[in-house]
């Protein structure tokens, strides 16, 4: 059975939306309208695997910054903390496991 998520703001310019989810999966969309939309550091137990879907984004992760854009992907290891400042609007994919429940 498919379940519709709302579309839930996560700070000024920034939605977060859940796709799909299963108790050890999850994957959601968050959308960045604005250069300078960021998402704050921070970090969690959950395995996460980022894919850019549309946009310019500059992630800190750990001790590392990094620009990316359309097509990239990247994992964040558990517990490691990271954060995102959007350069161009657009979109991150993320997937989590196991699901965040926070989100629901």
């Amino acid at each position: 059975m498919m379940t519709a998520f709302p579309v839930i703001p996560t700070g000024p310019d920034v939605t977060r939306q859940v796709l799909a989810d299963a108790p050890d999966l999850m994957v959601v969309a968050f959308r960045f309208a604005k250069a300078g939309a960021a998402g704050a550091m921070h970090q969690h137990p959950h395995l996460q695997a980022t894919y850019v879907a549309s946009g310019r984004f500059r992630f800190t992760i750990g001790d590392s910054v990094t620009e990316v854009g359309p097509g990239d992907s990247f994992i964040i290891p558990s517990e490691t903390p990271h954060g995102v400042v959007c350069l161009d609007p657009g979109q991150l994919i993320d997937s989590f496991t196991p699901r965040r429940d926070d989100f629901l």
